[in-house]
């Protein structure tokens, strides 16, 4: 038998540890997560969140290195925006629907 509260909690921490810190912290979380828990959807969602902590990195240093060009100011500001709203939506479908692990769109998915 399947414990929703323990899924629902687990799986909108995992996707909520950006709020954290921006550091170690926001990835250590779903690592530790994914590591300790057997719950396959919560696995899934731990995944999917250090996926998206990732891309956020990646981007950040890509858009950093174009402030030289001018334009990183303005991307920078869009990924901060996304940093935020993404993981809010994430958080909301997953307790919504506490099956159904959340995919972030348009990312590149390292862990798998």
């Amino acid at each position: 038998m399947e414990n929703f509260p323990q899924r629902k909690l687990l799986s909108a921490l995992s996707h909520g540890a950006i709020f954290f810190s921006s550091t170690i912290i926001s990835i250590g979380i779903p690592i530790a997560i994914l590591l300790i828990n057997n719950d396959p959807v919560v696995k899934e969602n731990a995944k999917e969140s250090l996926n998206f902590h990732i891309n956020l990195y990646i981007y950040g240093i890509i858009f950093g290195l174009l402030t030289v060009v001018g334009i990183g100011i303005v991307l920078l500001i869009g990924l901060w925006v996304v940093s935020i709203i993404m993981p809010i939506v994430a958080i909301i479908n997953v307790l919504n629907q506490p099956n159904v692990p959340y995919r972030y769109p348009l990312i590149f998915r390292f862990v798998s």
